[in-house]
């Protein structure tokens, strides 16, 4: 679990650090200005690690499957190989996401002027600016992505329902609000993650307007990396008697 968290860890911090840091320094300098090569970073980087994360969150619904359905073939499921493999290919699935899109959307012919009407570089937004009818080459790639997505959500669901039926099953109510107190905020993220970024990239633009293009992008790409933490880590009692522990020790060290 900490192995995973580490990860998510890692992933959550790129995540906030591709968009925000930008466009705070552009709201600080009253501009909206950001190179070409710098654009097309932003959207290799936070396609890799969106993709990396979403499939490192699916990973970890199935270790929490395992760990709670069947925790006495854990030690053969999850093992410390396999879970450096599934890491492995988490974020090497984000890697080859992000060369996909940046690659298709960034070879495209743009006459529809300069200016994306979003505080990052989002594809569907950069597609507007497209006069080339290559484009559609861009959007087979999302809604492919999006199917994929779609799939680990629905493999998220049908995980988390064989847990929360063994959870049910607990005699102990308080294992039961354990679980459900940790289960049930990450499903929700999850769910507003997956929903809010399939209606960022295929709604189509006869309701597309400033205002809501704004909401929905902060709540796909600015939101779940915030609450993560929170989720994964505060919440959890051994992780806070660690950092208490640290905190006291180098506090008393000093």
């Amino acid at each position: 679990m900490y192995f995973f968290l580490l990860n998510l860890a890692l992933l959550d911090l790129g995540c906030i650090s591709t968009t925000l840091p930008k466009a705070m320094a552009n709201a600080l300098w009253d501009t909206r200005a950001i190179s070409y090569q710098g654009c097309a970073a932003q959207v290799f980087f936070f396609f890799f690690l969106v993709a990396a994360e979403y499939s490192l969150l699916t990973i970890m619904a199935y270790d929490r499957y395992v760990a709670i359905c069947k925790p006495l073939h854990y030690g053969s499921l999850v093992g410390s190989r396999a879970c450096a493999q599934m890491a492995a290919a988490a974020w090497g699935s984000g890697f080859l996401n992000a060369v996909l899109h940046t690659a298709t959307t960034f070879s495209l012919s743009f006459c529809q002027g300069n200016a994306v009407n979003q505080f990052f570089c989002e594809i569907p937004q950069i597609l507007k600016l497209s006069c080339s009818d290559t484009y559609l080459k861009e959007v087979w790639a999302l809604v492919i992505s999006i199917s994929l997505v779609f799939g680990c959500f629905v493999f998220i669901v049908l995980s988390y329902v064989q847990i929360f039926r063994a959870v049910l099953r607990m005699p102990s109510e308080q294992g039961q609000h354990k679980a459900f107190s940790t289960c049930l905020p990450h499903l929700a993220v999850v769910s507003l993650f997956v929903s809010t970024g399939i209606f960022a990239y295929l709604k189509p633009p006869s309701i597309s307007f400033p205002s809501l293009d704004l909401m929905v992008a902060v709540l796909y790409s600015v939101l779940p990396p915030t609450v993560n933490p929170h989720i994964y880590s505060m919440r959890n009692q051994e992780l806070k008697h660690a950092v208490r522990k640290l905190f006291y020790t180098s506090s008393f060290s000093t």
